[in-house]
């Protein structure tokens, strides 16, 4: 069983503060600040360019990506870390285009992230006229898994409402009609059990800053079924991605297994504050998580719905059908939320009035729920959102 209590205890929560943005920024470890102090002074400060092989940097994304792959059900060799989110989307579909010739359909839901459309779509037009992005309702994904498609580019968790698409089931329709299924997991790797290799994916990506509480801008993932590894040709030819980087060939030769998806330099000092991080998270089980997080979110829109008037449920009312998330809508959302904020329970907003909650066990627990429930009720009942200070957006929401 996982000991939330003694998870909570290793972040660095600021007194005061109601922590439930982890969906977009996970809170800092503890043990984060030392570690990459300790890097920074003995190994960059004094190695200097030896880091690379005494510390061991190069080998870095390859190990964390193993550490993230058993969050997500990932074979071991088969995730690996570098570069951003947007960089990995765009390498997935592109490899999984090539593997499926003749098709020209990428089949993606309105729920999705805009980034992974606007990548999606960035790279079609670069491919020509005649391929298309179709984007439908998380709905009516299934109906238009036909034979004309050739990727699937699905969001498990809907990053507005939490909303939860069925990763096995859409994966066997895909494949049942030749479709290569891209998943990102954004939303879902350290919030919900995923099993890669149990649902059979082609490809995933996801981000580590947030419920993986790697940091600002701390590096993404990427994940190539076995079946893929050795074929799939990477788009973005890095020089990292190559069969012998220090041999400085003038061709590219991509390399062995997940090795190809590199791209560019590691970000070593992120790496070593995700590696924090993930000591945390090897003292967790998924389903403990998942479990612990399911009472918590109900608990949460029980108590909001009882005692916060004006808010309407955006996320699904069945614990099966969402993420780690709850969602409220509300006109005001946008003030509403930076009064809530004001007062110590940090949540976000998404256009045009979600207001979001993120619930991580590691560092969440019941009290925290009802003492933000509290503050809630106080700043609805009272309208203290009705300000002009509140109302006025910034840069990030």
């Amino acid at each position: 069983m996982t000991d939330f209590a003694a998870t909570k205890a290793m972040f660095d929560l600021p007194t005061g503060v109601i922590y439930l943005d982890g969906n977009s920024l996970g809170p800092l470890p503890r043990a984060a600040t030392g570690r990459v102090g300790k890097m920074m002074q003995d190994e960059w400060g004094q190695m200097l360019i030896t880091g690379w092989n005494k510390a061991g940097w190069m080998q870095k994304s390859k190990d964390l990506g193993d550490r993230i792959g058993r969050l997500i059900g990932a074979e071991p060799g088969h995730v690996i870390m570098g570069d951003t989110l947007s960089i990995k989307v765009y390498q997935a579909v592109a490899s999984a285009l090539e593997l499926n010739p003749g098709r020209k359909v990428v089949l993606s839901d309105n729920g999705n992230f805009p980034s992974d459309l606007y990548m999606a779509s960035g790279l079609l037009k670069s491919l020509g006229p005649e391929y298309e992005l179709r984007v439908v309702d998380p709905e009516a994904v299934v109906e238009n898994i036909t034979d004309e498609i050739a990727v699937l580019m699905i969001t498990e968790v809907d990053y507005r409402t939490g909303r939860k698409h069925d990763m096995k089931a859409l994966t066997e329709q895909a494949h049942a009609k030749g479709v290569l299924a891209v998943w990102d997991l954004a939303h879902s790797a350290g919030a919900v059990p995923v099993d890669l290799a149990g649902c059979n994916a082609d490809f995933a990506v996801g981000c580590s800053y947030k419920y993986l509480n790697g940091g600002p801008g701390a590096p993404a993932f990427i994940y190539v079924a076995p079946r893929h590894a050795e074929t799939a040709r990477p788009a973005l030819s890095g020089w990292l991605g190559h069969e012998a980087p220090f041999a400085f060939d003038l061709d590219y030769r991509p390399g062995h297994g997940i090795d190809r998806m590199r791209v560019g330099t590691p970000p070593v000092i992120q790496l070593t504050s995700l590696e924090a991080a993930m000591d945390i998270w090897d003292m967790a089980d998924m389903e403990n998580v998942r479990a612990k997080s399911i009472e918590l979110c109900e608990l949460f829109i029980a108590e909001v719905e009882a005692r916060c008037v004006g808010l309407e449920l955006a996320s699904p009312r069945d614990a099966a059908l969402r993420g780690s998330q709850v969602s409220f809508k509300f006109r005001e959302g946008y003030a509403a939320m930076q009064a809530l904020i004001d007062r110590g329970v940090i949540g976000d907003f998404r256009a045009p009035d979600i207001m979001r909650f993120g619930f991580t066990p590691l560092y969440i627990d019941e009290d925290d729920v009802r003492a933000a429930v509290a503050i809630m009720e106080d700043v609805m009942a009272h309208a203290l959102w009705d300000r002009a200070e509140y109302k006025t957006r910034h840069a990030v929401t």
